[in-house]
């Protein structure tokens, strides 16, 4: 496939760090080696990671694609990323939260790349209408190189009043935008009251799908901003000559190191910084919750034959 200049500096990074807590209960009836959910075959017969590596492979080249990982996982992913190159990997000693793990993913693409434009995807997400996703991904990468400064939010056409959800409210309704148009972000929403959901719902707000594209230097510069003694702890690693002495560095570094969420620390403080585009109904589900990917499963109609009444039942979950 011929590739365009711009797209040369697209970059990906899945972030598959997580322990998945929530999920433990229905991965050990896969598995009882207590691996996290986006190393055990969910939803079809691949790992949930594999699925994110293949949806992801059709918006950013495979090369340009980096995995941010926990050292203690390896033995679920080792033989999966087998031929990936340890320049792609960021394997953190220990899962610190979404910050350490985003902001080691930047200054790492941007020593590769200093004109890098970085798309986020979770590693335990489903969609129904994947093309629509890949498109609505493409769109991302090309507001991205037009509003440098900027991040842009993907967000997803809400179909209920989630209250387990992130909602993103927009300065106008851009429910039924296209890829060509943006908005500011006014607002963040976070696991709000059925009552208020509902509202979001009327009102065309969207649901935080948590897929983030933006240059990698508003990234940082948003981070510097809104976390900077988190920032100053990692920048060293800009000078450091090798992943190999980088990750060694990283293991005194992380010792240290507080719990940070980057929607709570960064991405809630930078308001002024963001901008959201609407993915349109895609049919996103996020499977970080058992409820929540059974019904996915059931309302799907997908086949899993270890998903029955009686396995339900047996994790807590209660299934009309």
């Amino acid at each position: 496939m011929h590739e365009m200049r711009g797209e040369r500096h697209h970059w990906g990074v899945i972030l598959a760090g997580g322990d998945g807590t929530r999920l433990r209960p229905l991965t050990r009836l896969l598995s009882d080696d207590g691996r996290p959910k986006q190393f055990s075959p969910l939803v079809g017969g691949k790992t949930l990671l594999a699925q994110t590596r293949l949806r992801v492979a059709s918006c950013v080249d495979t090369g340009r694609t980096l995995f941010a990982l926990k050292k203690a996982h390896e033995p679920f992913y080792q033989e999966e990323l087998e031929t990936v190159p340890p320049t792609r990997l960021i394997i953190q000693p220990s899962n610190r939260g979404t910050l350490p793990a985003i902001l080691w993913s930047l200054l790492r693409v941007a020593r590769l790349d200093d004109e890098a434009v970085v798309a986020f995807f979770p590693s335990d997400h489903y969609y129904a209408r994947q093309e629509k996703f890949i498109e609505g991904i493409r769109d991302g990468f090309e507001l991205a190189e037009f509003h440098t400064r900027n991040v842009i939010l993907m967000g997803a056409v809400a179909n209920r009043p989630e209250v387990e959800y992130g909602w993103i409210e927009p300065d106008t309704t851009v429910a039924n935008c296209t890829g060509d148009r943006v908005a500011r972000v006014k607002r963040f929403w976070e696991k709000p009251s059925s009552e208020i959901a509902q509202g979001l719902l009327q009102h065309g707000y969207l649901w935080n799908t948590f897929v983030m594209v933006g240059r990698a230097s508003a990234f940082l510069s948003m981070i510097q901003q809104s976390a900077l003694d988190i920032y100053r702890k990692f920048e060293s690693i800009l000078a450091v000559p090798g992943e190999e002495l980088e990750t060694e560095m990283m293991q005194g570094l992380y010792k240290d190191l507080p719990i940070a969420d980057f929607s709570r620390i960064v991405l809630s403080a930078s308001t002024e910084r963001l901008c959201v585009a609407s993915l349109g109904d895609i049919g996103w589900s996020d499977l970080g919750d058992p409820r929540r990917l059974v019904t996915t499963l059931f309302e799907t109609g997908i086949e899993n034959q270890w998903v029955t009444a009686g396995s339900c039942n047996q994790c807590g979950l209660q299934l009309a």
